[in-house]
């Protein structure tokens, strides 16, 4: 098996009430205890935080980030293990990322 990195990318401006916010947290808990179950989930990863910097050259030139115009924002990851990207892709689907506009991007990790 591989591992793959699953970047989640939610749409800017998204949130909800309390209550929105505590169901999507228990979609996103089942969804992660399904791929622990199958043996597929390496690591949880973390959900990011909004702010941040962007670092440009070795002498510590950075911008503030994400930035105003992009469209989404990098939200949290996770590592999981598939046979191959096809796999990885289809288990992706379940995530609850998708009932509110976001997308996860699935990436190979290369072997060093």
């Amino acid at each position: 098996m591989s591992e793959f990195l699953y970047i989640y990318r939610n749409p800017q401006g998204t949130s909800g009430s309390p209550q929105e916010m505590e169901a999507i947290m228990k979609a996103w808990k089942t969804w992660m205890a399904n791929l622990e179950t199958k043996g597929n989930l390496v690591n949880y990863g973390h959900p990011l935080a909004n702010e941040g910097r962007v670092v440009k050259n070795k002498k510590g030139g950075f911008n503030d980030g994400p930035y105003a115009e992009t469209k989404d924002i990098v939200s949290g990851f996770s590592i999981v293990k598939a046979n191959d990207l096809s796999e990885a892709v289809e288990l992706s689907l379940g995530c609850p990322i998708f009932d509110r506009g976001g997308v996860v991007e699935v990436r190979p990790i290369a072997k060093m």
